[in-house]
């Protein structure tokens, strides 16, 4: 804001002012849902804040992060100086950083540029600093509650689920699994089902809600729909939550089939915790499995056939190499789905539908 902007709030109440500021601020992806008119005043200090809760802060150094993803999707660049509307999360990125949400409203930093404001406590070599913020103030509502996320939630009471839900899992975080979602909705849209999409895990950010659109999905949506900036870090019983919310969400829109990425790797904890629940409670009817490479396509699928999972088929970044895809398959047993396939209609029916069984390679 200029001086003169300052000098035409100076005769509006607190809570005007406020609003005023925010609405010049730079807003990011995560905080697309919520009623920013429901903050009525910014906290600066006592209070320790909690994942979701939504801060009003200011770029002091540009690192990692140089743009902001808005509520639209478009990236802005950031400069020194910009105040930006952000949720506090953890994050868990092996090629970018490691940060959880700070004890404190002291100077943290930008951790994902679908706006995720976290302390850093490790970082890949190959990856610049974080950016780093300051916070003006924790935003809250009029009964003194910080404004989070988890307020503007979608609700799952109906527990109502799509026709068939197939599970997209990988190997690591930059296996290919939004590729392969994204090949796998295209072809089950161009064979006439009406095909949902949802991102049960990750780190907020609008990119693969766009990929799954573009393919064809008639409704895309992910967690931060349900009220989360990220997930790391997040229990048991609310990934069980969040899960059961996007599949009703995807039902109450009449998808006839669902496809739906787990983010990260098998490694990771709330990939594993959700991977075991869903096929233990059959929220899932298949899965496909992404790689980047033979050893992983191999290493995941014994890690799955060790919990009772037989994935439909192996695909991910190995499938764009017939050399890569001969070694996993023959290793894994699995049959390997290309990008092709994955876009094929009868392919993908195929996939989707089959017995997992019969699509162990010959």
């Amino acid at each position: 804001m200029s001086i003169h902007d300052f000098e035409s709030l100076s005769g509006l109440g607190r809570t005007d002012r406020l609003q005023a500021r925010l609405a010049a601020a730079k807003r990011a992806f995560t905080t697309r849902n919520v009623d920013l008119s429901a903050a009525v005043r910014m906290v600066r200090a006592g209070r320790r804040p909690e994942a979701g809760d939504l801060i009003l802060a200011r770029v002091t150094q540009l690192g990692q992060h140089r743009r902001i993803e808005n509520v639209h999707g478009r990236r802005g660049d950031l400069y020194v100086g910009d105040e930006i509307i952000v949720a506090y999360g953890n994050r868990y990125a092996p090629d970018q950083f490691e940060a959880y949400v700070p004890e404190d409203l002291g100077p943290c930093h930008l951790v994902a540029g679908g706006g995720v404001a976290a302390r850093v406590t490790a970082r890949h070599a190959a990856i610049k600093p974080a950016t780093q913020i300051e916070v003006i103030g924790a935003l809250v509502e009029a009964d003194g509650r910080p404004l989070n996320l988890s307020r503007f939630a979608i609700a799952s009471a109906s527990r109502l689920h799509p026709g068939r839900v197939i599970a997209v899992v990988g190997s690591s975080m930059n296996a290919g699994k939004t590729t392969t979602v994204a090949g796998l909705v295209h072809g089950l849209t161009r064979a006439g089902f009406k095909v949902g999409a949802a991102k049960l895990t990750g780190t907020g950010s609008g990119g693969d809600l766009w990929s799954m659109r573009d393919a064809g999905a008639a409704l895309a949506v992910d967690f931060t729909d349900a009220g989360h900036a990220s997930t790391f870090g997040v229990a048991e019983e609310e990934l069980g939550r969040i899960t059961q919310a996007l599949l009703t969400r995807l039902a109450e829109a009449e998808a006839d089939i669902a496809v739906v990425e787990i983010a990260d790797g098998l490694l990771q904890q709330e990939t594993a915790q959700l991977v075991e629940r869903g096929h233990r409670n059959g929220w899932f009817d298949g899965f496909v499995f992404a790689a980047g490479d033979a050893m992983g396509a191999a290493f995941g699928c014994q890690w799955l056939a060790q919990r009772g999972i037989t994935p439909l088929a192996v695909s991910g970044l190995l499938s764009a190499s017939p050399l890569a895809s001969r070694e996993a398959e023959r290793t894994s047993g699995i049959a390997i789905a290309t990008l092709a396939d994955l876009r094929d209609p009868v392919a993908a029916a195929r996939i989707a539908f089959s017995d997992p069984a019969r699509r162990v390679a010959a």
